[in-house]
């Protein structure tokens, strides 16, 4: 029955990987296919600010549904929205960056290596790389650093309001974040690296006061904290849609999220309990010592899309023609 049941979640842990995997990449491709620059950043927000709500919306409904009818009851909805994809006109590469007209670019190989010529793709990648790393570190720990550490007594309640946290201040974050950059992209050039980076830089002093005001006060601090942390999620996958050629856009994404997951939150829980037993204070995990150090990939991040400001403006330009210049 145990392998039964193991064998069964591995099989479906498999297929949302692949399902995973497939549209990563090439939803927000179709999605910047459809919508220009001057609006792109306020249609990602709000297919980005669709993880946060389904992820909660599974948590609840899973809880309510119980194992393993919860498994049944999502296989018909997918298979609906699975087969009205299929249906789906699938819009002209490039047609909303003015290169659909031009002859199909089918890339080389080596025409790839463009993405790490383009300053813009690589520190967005960074800033990415690092803000992933902060929130993989947080989202594992931070309910139990509350409950071990700060002495909350009740676990069910922390892990609740954590999550509701999340919830609101994610969904909230990143639809006004793509707003935000939209609407000062008239202003600023290099808006969607200007929001992202402030948004780091505030919340850096932010979650420094979740480690050091007292409960329950320090819930206001863990709320602005990830308000300010997802406040980029907009910005920054419009910046890779934004100086990507169309014929490589899809990879553009594939690869950027192969980094921030390989090297964010794939790793950070295990350093930072590494981190919290290296510092150990009477023989306990000092997980205030954890939390400084994802402090710290929280500022950095910040950097990281700063320094990118001033390029995006030729960045994006450059891009409907990048692999016909290479």
């Amino acid at each position: 029955m145990f392998l039964g049941s193991f064998g069964f979640l591995l099989l479906t842990r498999c297929f949302i990987g692949i399902g995973e995997a497939a549209y990563g990449p090439i939803a927000p491709t179709l999605i910047s296919d459809l919508y220009p620059v001057k609006i792109r950043g306020s249609v990602l927000a709000w297919f980005y600010a669709a993880i946060p709500v389904g992820g909660a919306l599974g948590y609840v409904l899973g809880g309510l549904l119980g194992w393993p009818d919860a498994f049944y009851w999502v296989v018909p909805p997918g298979l609906l929205l699975g087969l009205g994809c299929w249906f789906m006109p699938e819009p002209k590469s490039g047609q909303a960056d003015l290169t659909h007209d031009r002859p199909a670019h089918h890339p080389r190989l080596r025409e790839y290596l463009v993405l790490l010529r383009t300053p813009s793709y690589v520190l967005d990648t960074l800033g990415m790389t690092a803000m992933t790393f902060s929130i993989g570190g947080i989202a594992i720990w931070m309910p139990d650093y509350i409950y071990a550490y700060r002495g909350e007594p009740d676990l069910d309640r922390i892990n609740n309001l954590f999550g509701v946290i999340v919830v609101v201040s994610g969904l909230g974050a990143t639809l006004l974040g793509g707003i935000v950059g939209d609407r000062l992209r008239s202003r600023f050039a290099g808006s969607y690296f200007l929001v992202s980076g402030l948004s780091m830089l505030v919340a850096f002093p932010l979650f420094l006061g979740v480690l050091y005001v007292p409960f329950p006060w320090a819930w206001i601090f863990i709320f602005l904290a990830c308000f300010f942390l997802f406040f980029n999620t907009g910005p920054t996958n419009t910046i890779l849609a934004n100086v990507s050629h169309p014929a490589i856009r899809a990879q553009a994404f594939a690869i950027n999220i192969l980094i921030i997951h390989l090297f964010g939150d794939a790793f950070s829980p295990k350093v930072m309990g590494r981190i919290a037993d290296r510092f150990a204070v009477g023989g306990q995990a000092n997980m205030n010592a954890a939390f400084l150090a994802v402090s710290g990939t929280i500022l950095l991040g910040g950097l990281f899309w700063l320094a990118g400001t001033p390029f995006l403006a030729r960045d994006t330009a450059l891009a409907p023609t990048r692999l016909e210049k290479n």
